[in-house]
């Protein structure tokens, strides 16, 4: 049976994140489908029953090589309780690694003043692009298209979706894991997923790197999900 590489972006920013990659995947014939987890912060806490929802609407039933980005790393657990037996291998692309079980926040306690500071009056978050300086984004996003259409998808996230907990579901790591890791600030997280004994790639870029560089992105999670 065919199996669907299911790419999952940041509730921060968009779908667009991940489609050149699921566009080089179906090239060389793999089957990708990019769930759109924009909406997981309508209608109030709690949100991750939402982009499991999204998720689990999205992906096929056939056998998932689960891919999650940035934030979003904090939601597979639940994810791929949501997808059940299906799930065959999950890939950390740049993304944050949840604990073995227990309970997790999607913003350590360090980085909430800087979120606190951003929130406007009716507790709102600007884009997440408009969180950095200018020349920070066009460096990761330098093609001016591209960095037109990330940002406009990008929805305006509520504060609470940053200190929302989320449930760790125990064994969610019973399948192949790996990290995929571009640069800092995911440093640290690169040499937990080492600590743990998962497979790791070193990919030279920023933080969206997937989009600048899809085709060396594809080469790896190619790589990354293999037994």
């Amino acid at each position: 049976m065919v199996t669907t590489f299911v790419l999952v972006h940041s509730p921060s920013v968009g779908p667009s994140t991940w489609a050149p990659v699921a566009e080089s995947l179906e090239r060389r014939g793999h089957a990708a489908v990019v769930p759109d987890v924009t909406g997981a912060a309508t209608g109030g806490a709690p949100y991750w029953p939402r982009v499991v929802e999204a998720v689990r609407g999205a992906a096929p039933d056939t056998p998932v090589v689960l891919v999650v980005h940035s934030n979003a790393g904090f939601f597979l657990p639940v994810i791929k309780e949501g997808l059940g037996d299906r799930v065959v291998a999950c890939v950390f692309a740049d993304a944050h690694i949840p604990p073995r079980d227990g309970l997790i926040k999607v913003a350590n306690e360090g980085f909430l003043p800087f979120l606190h500071d951003l929130a406007g009056p009716d507790g709102v978050l600007p884009r997440w692009t408009d969180w950095w300086d200018e020349e920070d984004v066009v460096a990761m996003l330098p093609d001016p298209a591209v960095r037109v259409r990330v940002a406009a998808e990008q929805p305006r996230l509520p504060l609470d979706y940053y200190t929302q907990t989320l449930p760790v579901p125990a064994d969610w790591d019973d399948v192949r894991c790996s990290f995929l890791w571009y640069g800092p600030p995911y440093d640290e997280v690169a040499e937990e997923a080492a600590r743990r004994g998962w497979p790791v790639t070193r990919l030279p870029g920023l933080h969206l790197h997937q989009l600048i560089d899809p085709e060396g992105v594809t080469d790896a999670l190619l790589k990354l999900s293999r037994k």
